[in-house]
């Protein structure tokens, strides 16, 4: 099969978190016919947040990709719909409303409160953080019960949210939050064929602390073993 009939692929990139610059980075090296599933929280931490939103929303218009609901997405739907002092008192602390201003959140909220929960492939799916055992609906912060307890029956789930050393494997589960805004990679896996990109995230003077969290160099596209 030549390249120009190969069948396109889907890569789930973890979490962006404002790291602007090694989004480009990952873009240049990701097949440009294949489909992009960005597992949420693209806002907050980094210093690129509202270029990170344009870029991945212009994908998403194209066609080319899809932008799931993160946890810290669904706070600023949540802080920009309350609109009391406890709405305020968190948006305060949000540095997507920092970096944004209210004006700008406020335009994103329709856009925001339509990214979906989960995106289905065959035989794999992809959502931010799991779904919770007690219902199998997707659950933007379950973490340990999930881990715990899936038993499969979605076939592979890929999720960002918890960030590690590299993308890693946990039974069924694929776990591809490297750690771009602490000094990690922004990784894209591959559900099809088990392939990893990856690229250097934010430095370590731009990254935000995270204990115990180690960086590790970005290597070349290779299948998850």
């Amino acid at each position: 099969m030549t390249s120009s009939q190969r069948r396109s692929h889907h890569w789930v990139i973890g979490d962006v978190h404002g790291c602007a610059d090694a989004l480009e980075q990952l873009l240049l090296r990701l097949p440009a016919g294949d489909r992009l599933i960005f597992c949420g929280d693209a806002i907050n931490r980094g210093p690129g947040i509202e270029a990170s939103m344009e870029r991945i929303w212009g994908l998403v218009e194209s066609g080319r990709a899809v932008w799931l609901r993160g946890n810290h997405e669904q706070d600023l739907i949540s802080g920009l719909q309350r609109g009391s002092w406890q709405a305020e008192r968190r948006l305060a602390g949000c540095d997507t409303y920092r970096q944004l201003g209210e004006q700008r959140c406020s335009q994103w909220l329709e856009r925001l409160q339509h990214l979906p929960l989960a995106y289905w492939g065959e035989g794999w799916v992809a959502t931010h953080a799991g779904f919770d055992p007690s219902t199998w609906q997707p659950d933007l912060r379950v973490r340990l019960d999930f881990w715990q307890n899936y038993d499969g029956r979605f076939g592979d789930v890929v999720i960002g949210h918890t960030p590690g050393p590299h993308v890693r494997r946990l039974h069924h589960i694929v776990m591809v939050d490297t750690g771009a805004c602490y000094g990690g990679d922004l990784s894209a896996y591959c559900p099809e064929t088990q392939a990893v990109i990856a690229v250097p995230g934010l430095r370590a003077e731009q990254a935000s602390p995270l204990p115990g969290f180690r960086a590790r160099a970005p290597e070349p596209a290779v299948a998850l073993g």
